[in-house]
C-alpha cells in the first residue's frame, strides 16, 4: 500500500515537472472572479411652456426670363425691393440674410433634342423678426414688394437654455421620486446613481408654407394675422441606480 501511494505521488510530481518545463502545452491555473451588481432604471419627463419672443421667416423671389442678363436684372431689382420693404419696418440689416441664389437654364426637350427656352433665377432671404408685433406687417410687406415664395415661418425662444434647464429639473425630480417610491414599496434601498441619459425636443407652432402670386395682392388685400401661440420644451431623462 505504501509502495502504491509512493508511486502515485511520484507520478504526479513527474507529470507536473513535465507539463511545467518540457511539454509544449504549459499547465496554468487561473482564478476568475465575477461580481454581480443589481440595478434598475426609472424615467422622468419635464415639460415647460413658454411664449415665443422671435420669429424666423423665409421669403424669396423666383422669375423666368429669356436671357441671363434680364433674369439677373429682374431678380436683383425684386429681391432688393423685398429687402428694402423689410428694413422700412425697422428690421435691422444684420437680421436679413441671403440664404440662396441660383440661376439655371430652362430646356425644352423635343424629338430627342433640347434647346434653351429661358433662364430661371431665384433668391431667398432669411429674416429674423425680434419684435413679434411686427411679424404680420413683415409678411404683408414682403408679398406686396414682390416676394412670390414665402414659407418656413417659425417661432422660437431666445433664452432656450433657461427653459431647458427648468424642464430638465422637473424630469429629474420626477424620476428621482419614482425611484424612491419603488424602493420603499419593494423593500430595497437605493444605492448610488450609475447612469444618466436624456433626450429633449422643442415642439413649436407648425411652420407655415405658402407660394404666393403677387397678382391681386396690394393695399386692398386682407392683412395677415399670425398667432405665435406657445412653445413647449420637453426633456426626458433615465436614471439608473444600484440596488442595496
Amino acid at each position: 500500500m505504501k509502495q502504491t501511494l509512493s508511486l502515485l505521488v511520484l507520478f504526479f510530481l513527474a507529470s507536473f515537472v513535465f507539463f511545467k518545463y518540457v511539454s509544449p502545452f504549459p499547465l496554468s491555473i487561473s482564478l476568475v472572479s465575477t461580481q454581480k451588481t443589481d440595478s434598475f432604471a426609472v424615467s422622468g419627463e419635464g415639460k415647460v411652456s413658454t411664449s415665443p419672443d422671435r420669429a424666423i421667416l423665409n421669403a424669396g423671389v423666383t422669375i423666368t426670363s429669356p436671357t441671363v442678363k434680364i433674369a439677373q436684372q429682374e431678380l436683383n431689382t425684386k429681391i432688393n425691393a423685398v429687402s428694402n420693404s423689410i428694413k422700412s419696418l425697422g428690421i435691422d440689416a444684420k437680421d436679413i440674410k441671403t440664404s440662396q441664389y441660383s440661376l439655371n437654364p430652362q430646356y425644352d426637350y423635343r424629338d430627342g433634342t433640347s434647346r434653351v427656352t429661358g433662364y430661371q433665377a431665384s433668391s431667398n432671404l432669411v429674416i429674423a423678426i425680434k419684435n413679434l408685433d411686427r411679424a404680420n406687417d413683415v409678411l404683408d410687406a414682403v408679398v406686396a414688394s414682390g416676394a412670390n415664395v414665402v414659407g418656413g415661418l417659425t417661432f422660437d425662444v431666445s433664452d432656450k437654455t433657461r427653459f431647458e434647464n427648468e424642464a430638465r429639473k422637473l424630469a429629474i425630480d420626477q424620476a428621482r421620486t419614482k425611484a424612491q417610491d419603488a424602493a420603499r414599496l419593494a423593500g430595497f434601498s437605493l444605492g448610488r446613481m450609475i447612469n444618466y441619459t436624456e433626450n429633449w425636443g422643442n415642439q413649436s407652432p407648425r411652420p407655415m408654407y405658402a407660394a404666393m402670386d403677387r397678382a391681386g395682392v396690394g393695399a386692398e388685400a386682407t392683412k395677415t394675422q399670425i398667432d405665435p401661440g406657445s412653445n413647449e420644451i420637453t426633456v426626458n431623462v433615465t436614471l439608473s441606480y444600484e440596488i442595496r
